[in-house]
């Protein structure tokens, strides 16, 4: 009998999760459960999208808002598969994706996890593709390398005691499980084909902690520091590049400032020379 695949989605005030949860009927893998976990929505339309598609829903958990990586953890313990696919609540897969992914990782125990190429949508439009690099732990300590909904083995996330609840990382609890994942070996595969629809959204919770990815990023150094030491020029190089497209960036700005400081001076004197030629 084909293994099981749980696919696990969290669900915070998103009236889109009934998209998802078709996304995850429509995979053309039979042998699959869809867990979702209501992680304290309370809007209507939330409600209302979970209550149109709950006869597909396999098992529903309504908690109080602890946050995104509890929910998961949580749908994650209440699961029955051997594979484990997170999708977030206003993202989809493709039909096919569950019968790709899950022939790589039976066809190679070195894959732990299985990502793909994403298509990139903005207000209802198409802005792009993007491919996530994959590979091994090299390739994911200075920046996620994989989806945030990719697939896993359940037994590797039972090994590594799931997401991490504790530290700080909102917004970055996926890339920081794939380095747990990884760390001790293996590698992240990507398959070469659209099978992930992404949304963009400007009051997302990447757009949200834009501002703390360094200081995210510090909690991720320190909790895996073993790590960071094993790699050390590879940090050393990456610390300096991201100091470096700082100051860029920073002159960049200061340059705006300047331009937009003249023009606001000169618009007025070029006003009054054109009166007194006039």
């Amino acid at each position: 009998m084909n293994q099981k695949i749980s696919i696990v989605i969290a669900c915070y005030n998103d009236p889109n999760v009934a998209n998802a949860v078709r996304s995850a009927v429509d995979q053309t893998y039979e042998n699959k459960e869809i867990i979702v976990v209501n992680d304290g929505s309370e809007d209507k339309a939330t409600l209302e999208a979970l209550s149109s598609v709950k006869e597909n829903i396999d098992i529903l958990i309504e908690q109080e808002n602890q946050g995104q990586s509890i929910a998961r953890n949580n749908g994650i313990k209440r699961s029955s598969g051997d594979f484990i696919l997170n999708l977030d609540s206003d993202d989809s897969f493709e039909k096919s994706f569950c019968h790709k992914a899950i022939e790589v990782m039976k066809n190679d125990g070195q894959v732990k996890i299985v990502t793909c190429k994403v298509n990139r949508i903005y207000n209802g439009k198409n802005i792009g593709v993007f491919q996530p690099a994959g590979g091994d732990i090299k390739n994911f300590l200075f920046a996620n390398a994989a989806v945030g909904s990719s697939m896993f083995r359940k037994k590797d996330w039972e090994a590594i005691g799931g997401y991490e609840e504790k530290l700080p990382i909102l917004g970055f609890e996926d890339w920081e499980l794939y380095i747990q994942l990884l760390k001790t070996g293996g590698y992240a595969y990507v398959i070469p084909e659209i099978l992930f629809n992404y949304q963009i959204r400007e009051n997302s919770t990447t757009q949200r902690i834009r501002h703390l990815r360094l200081e995210k990023f510090k909690y991720i150094i320190l909790k895996h520091k073993e790590l960071y030491k094993d790699n050390f020029e590879g940090f050393v190089d990456n610390m300096f590049e991201r100091i470096e497209k700082g100051a860029i960036e920073r002159d960049r700005i200061e340059h705006q400032l300047e331009y937009r400081v003249g023009e606001v001076v000169l618009t007025p004197l070029r006003k009054l020379k054109s009166i007194f030629k006039g």
